[in-house]
């Protein structure tokens, strides 16, 4: 294949890739220890939506908002639904939330207290209501379930406990919905974690059946993890449904997706698009999952967009001829080298060109600043609770 053909096909790539923003990077959200208040954040879903149907209409492919319950709990979600619609975006993934209760100190669905036990499962029952009303076809789970001193609890019975959970929630789930099951190495605890792994999410969605599958946070690692590897295993396995994207330097930063190493997230994208993964029947759900804390929250939003456009790019103009042929020679370094052309690639120039044809601004980020939404609705969104992290 040429180099032509090739910037040809990649164009085509990414014109249909597809990339959800979470509505509470639209807030007020960091680190645990302080959130710094922005002028202009949104205080109501309705809000959240509306800021990102404007990263929709500068990037053209984020045309999904992820919902998190409680923080976007409202009366009617067929309505916000078709808030979002008019608004020009759809409701996508809906994340649960059983980590921000008292109840919760010793674990949600593997507490050791049945009743406890009930209330988290019966607020993961109510989020596949909400997936009803919606028409959001994922429920994402991630669990902050484990111990913190050895001894503390039975290791063997929390799993079974999960194990239980799991199923009653896999069982009512329809038959075009999916569950991901997200893991996370530590944090907040630090002697276990119940679900500290991509195999143990891998293991109980085995369990559970083919409605189930694993969802990948490019922050949960430890460091040194070769996450590609992991996604080349899911996607031949079948099991891989979605990412998180973000970065991480020391722990789980959430910080912009590839801002700590964008070469990670090139050969994230490369297993993808070398498994043809990148089309939207594949079934997986590319999702940014991050927390602005210092920085304006759509303009981040927007560098995130198009940092996975362009490792997303530079993915799809591998010489895959040059690639194979030297794997199978056994030509080490004319291997690496093919991938070191691709990720040395300067596909920005590629991307203002598609984004033109696509009727866009070739510069997203410039393109808002000069529409001066930021400053319309820092007068508009004054008074009330500015949505927050946990809110």
């Amino acid at each position: 294949m040429d180099n032509a053909v090739r910037v040809t096909a990649a164009k085509d790539g990414l014109r249909a890739q597809r990339i959800e923003t979470p509505s509470w990077a639209y807030a007020n959200s960091g680190t645990r220890f302080k959130v710094f208040a922005q002028a202009g954040v949104p205080r109501n879903p309705r809000e959240k939506i509306a800021d990102a149907a404007v990263v929709h209409r500068l990037t053209g492919v984020a045309p999904t908002v992820a919902l998190h319950i409680p923080w976007d709990r409202v009366d009617d979600y067929r309505e916000l639904a078709a808030y979002a619609k008019d608004q020009g975006v759809s409701l996508g993934v809906i994340n649960s939330n059983v980590f921000q209760d008292d109840d919760y100190k010793l674990g949600s669905v593997t507490n050791p207290d049945p009743g406890v036990r009930r209330k988290a499962i019966d607020h993961l029952l109510a989020c596949v209501d909400i997936m009803d009303a919606t028409g959001s076809r994922d429920l994402k789970l991630w669990f902050s379930d484990g111990t913190n001193y050895p001894g503390q609890d039975s290791i063997r019975a929390r799993q079974d406990r999960l194990a239980e959970a799991l199923r009653e929630v896999y069982d009512r789930l329809g038959d075009d919905q999916r569950m991901l099951l997200e893991y996370k190495l530590f944090e907040p605890a630090f002697y276990t974690t119940d679900v500290p792994d991509w195999g143990t999410s891998y293991a109980h969605c085995i369990e559970l059946g083919p409605k189930a599958t694993v969802c990948i946070d490019t922050g949960h690692h430890a460091p040194g993890t070769n996450i590609e590897f992991i996604v080349a295993f899911l996607l031949r396995a079948g099991k891989l449904g979605a990412f998180d994207f973000n970065s991480r330097f020391y722990a789980d930063d959430d910080l912009m997706v590839g801002a700590a190493d964008p070469f990670q997230l090139f050969r994230i994208m490369h297993e993808i698009v070398s498994a043809d993964a990148l089309r939207q029947d594949a079934g997986i759900a590319f999702m940014l999952d991050q927390c602005h804390n210092i920085e304006a929250k759509i303009p981040a939003i927007i560098r995130s967009v198009l940092n996975v456009q362009e490792a997303t790019a530079k993915a799809l103009l591998v010489d895959t001829d040059a690639l194979a042929a030297a794997q199978r020679s056994g030509d080490v370094l004319g291997a690496n080298a093919v991938l070191m052309d691709a990720f040395s690639s300067d596909v920005r120039p590629l991307l203002a060109e598609l984004r033109t044809e696509m009727g866009l601004d070739p510069d997203p980020v410039a393109a808002y600043h000069r529409e001066g939404y930021a400053e319309k609705i820092i007068a508009e969104r004054v008074g009330g609770d500015q949505a927050g992290w946990g809110a």
